[in-house]
């Protein structure tokens, strides 16, 4: 669910978009960070989605592309988010250090062994939506054989001093 967007302009032209969104309930890599179980509850769940959000698309034309623009956006966004604490997760960030250059911190990944492949269904109750009805949604089976051998990176970006703080 997208929370919000901001966009960046040039002239009358935007030309670049970070879209937050709801976190997903569980992830390795804040379970760490933040030294969790994972293991939720209603008051848990209430303090996560009061106090973390995901970037979970950060979207910038190809024209404006390696100029050290993207990372500038990404962490004025940030800083302008009402949130505490932005979480972004990104295969993309074994290679390059995008989030980094933004403020983000990248939390390591558990040394050793290879991580064990879900089936579709399990793939789909991490990454799938859900139905009107409420239902469960499988992700397309094209979605599940490009990413069920991803390991994407973890990061998070410390908001909570940020001067821009939108009222909550």
């Amino acid at each position: 669910m997208t929370r919000f967007q901001t966009l960046l302009w040039h002239g009358d032209e935007p030309v670049g978009i970070c879209v937050f969104s709801t976190p997903p309930l569980s992830l390795a890599g804040r379970n760490r960070f933040f030294g969790r179980s994972g293991q939720f509850d209603r008051l848990r769940l209430r303090s996560l989605n009061h106090n973390l959000v995901l970037l979970s698309r950060v979207v910038l034309h190809p024209t404006y592309r390696g100029a050290g623009i993207g990372s500038e956006f990404v962490r004025r966004s940030c800083q302008l988010c009402r949130f505490p604490w932005i979480e972004a997760l990104t295969e993309m960030g074994r290679i390059n250090p995008f989030f980094e250059r933004a403020g983000f911190v990248r939390v390591p990944t558990v040394a050793g062994g290879v991580r064990k492949v879900q089936s579709r269904t399990g793939h789909s109750s991490i990454y799938g939506g859900r139905r009107k009805d409420g239902s469960r949604k499988l992700v397309s089976q094209e979605t599940y054989d490009k990413s069920r051998y991803a390991r994407p990176v973890y990061y998070i970006f410390d908001n909570r001093d940020a001067g821009g703080r939108l009222g909550s």
